[in-house]
């Protein structure tokens, strides 16, 4: 028995030929290796993963039927076998050797053919590491260590506005082109107005650049004596620069928002989180399909989309017969996604997944949400005053009450069927369930038998909770329960109490 943990990246070389080959095709860019690797792997078409050059390096034994007394041994013998180990690491007695090998890799970090953002510190001893165990899935005895980001000079040389969903207006630079991380940047994050006045960034400075998390540049501050004189403050817009309509600014709040209901960018990125994988799942609607739908006028309201046709998609740019065919499909499968789904594709502020499949486990119909009060939906567990307040202020707009009328019409699943559970032994229980459970049995597993004699799970421990579900490995909701004086169950426990019930 041999059972290997490792990490697959993508070496800076393939990173560069890869983006090179994919210009050359005409299509995008990967923004960095990690991408690059991530999304190599997630390729339905296992071809397609074979031809990106990935490779791997081998990190922990997990199980053998050989007996090892530490870690370097076992990273010996993976060597040995055949296994890319890397060669970059050391035994180190005591926090001073540690120290001095973090400092040695990060000296060399530029020079490795790979891109790396820390190091790990193990503990050797394979005994020791059993006695020290884990928590929530981490490790006891091992812990990381983060390098700072690699920084670069470059020159703000614009601030541009960009709207989003809820009509905030996001600042975001552009700055001259600089090579950071393994990849060229050229523009950069800047959150919002107080952001750009509390490092007083003006257009035209000399700005100091990084990557957070090596993943999303950011502006870290201005260089004032390399400032030029026609340099001025940064204003937000009084007006949208997409829609023309007045921007405005809530007291609580660092946000701009634009005030107009028919924004174009808006609508846009509304219609995208509805497709997103999280929402309704509409397999091939990306950003430039969106953008063209809309600005070509075949999508003006979300119930548009079920109003499409193949031949009207199959004439937009970069869209055949067979790609209008499949998009049609997805959005005719996505009607059958459920209210959960609907609820949370519909982007109402507060509202996310686990949000949306509280509620509508408790109200499975949408139809009848416009009738809910601030009372009704506190009732449901994890809703509270601030949440319920956004839904009874999105179903009260009449917009928002045609929407559902009209999705209903096209054929778009707006109500749960209620499934009968095979009894009451857990009416009115609520359990949470943390940890991973025996023998392959899922959280989703578990839920479904809890839900099948009438209890409901939830995902945060409250003095509400009747019990916890605890499997190996449980964490911080374990610990809450047991502050809270909640019975704590484990899996046998768990059966033994059905079986009870059931033996009445």
């Amino acid at each position: 028995l041999l059972e290997v943990r490792g990490e697959v990246y993508m070496p800076r070389d393939t990173f560069l030929s890869l983006n090179e080959c994919r210009e050359e095709a005409g299509e995008g860019r990967f923004a960095n290796p990690r991408n690059a690797a991530a999304g190599s792997l997630r390729q339905l078409d296992s071809a397609v993963t074979a031809e990106r050059g990935l490779a791997i390096w081998a990190f922990n034994l997990q199980q053998c039927d050989l007996v090892f007394e530490n870690h370097d041994q076992t990273l010996s013998f993976l060597g040995e076998q055949g296994f890319a180990v890397i060669p970059l690491r050391a035994v180190c007695r005591g926090a001073e050797e540690a120290w001095a090998f973090i400092e040695q890799i990060g000296r060399c970090r530029e020079e490795l053919p790979y891109d790396i953002d820390g190091a790990v510190v193990k503990l050797n001893s394979l005994a020791d590491r059993l006695e020290m165990g884990e928590v929530s899935g981490r490790p006891r005895w091992a812990i990381a260590y983060k390098y700072p980001p690699e920084q670069k000079q470059t020159v703000l040389e614009d601030i541009i506005i960009q709207v989003g969903r809820t009509g905030v207006l996001t600042p975001k630079a552009i700055i001259s082109p600089v090579s950071l991380a393994g990849t060229t940047v050229s523009r950069a994050t800047l959150h919002n107005l107080d952001q750009i006045r509390e490092k007083d960034l003006r257009i035209g400075d000399t700005v100091v650049v990084q990557k957070a998390g090596d993943i999303i540049p950011e502006i870290l501050r201005a260089i004032p004596e390399k400032r030029p004189a026609c340099a001025v403050p940064f204003e937000m817009p009084r007006f949208c620069p997409i829609c023309g309509a007045a921007v405005t600014r809530r007291e609580d709040q660092a946000a701009y928002y634009c005030s107009g209901d028919a924004c174009p960018a808006q609508f846009e990125r509304t219609l995208l989180y509805f497709a997103s994988k999280g929402a309704m799942d509409i397999d091939g609607l990306g950003q430039s399909l969106v953008e063209a739908l809309c600005r070509g006028g075949m999508v003006k309201s979300i119930a548009d989309l079920y109003r499409l046709t193949a031949e009207q998609v199959a004439g937009l740019d970069r869209m055949g017969p067979k790609s209008a065919e499949n998009l049609i499909a997805a959005i005719e499968k996505s009607k059958q996604a459920g209210p959960a789904r609907l609820l949370c594709a519909l982007g109402i502020r507060q509202v996310g997944e686990k949000a949306a499949k509280a509620l509508t486990e408790h109200y499975p119909d949408l139809s009848a949400y416009p009738e809910l009060t601030v009372e009704d939906l506190t009732r449901v567990e994890d809703i509270g005053e601030i949440t319920a307040k956004c839904l009874v202020d999105y179903f009260q707009r009449p917009e928002s009450r045609s929407l559902l009328t009209s999705l209903k019409e096209l054929g778009v699943v707006l109500a749960a069927e209620r499934v009968e559970p095979r009894s009451d032994l857990l009416a009115g229980k609520t359990f949470v369930l943390t940890g991973t459970l025996p023998g392959g049995v899922t959280r989703d597993m578990a839920s479904a038998m809890i839900e099948e004699h009438g209890g409901r799970t939830s995902g945060s421990v409250s003095k509400k909770t009747d019990y916890v579900l605890a499997g190996e490995a449980a964490g911080s909701k374990l610990d809450k329960a047991e502050k809270l004086g909640v019975p704590v169950l484990d899996w046998d426990g768990f059966l033994a109490l059905i079986e009870e019930g059931e033996d009445r």
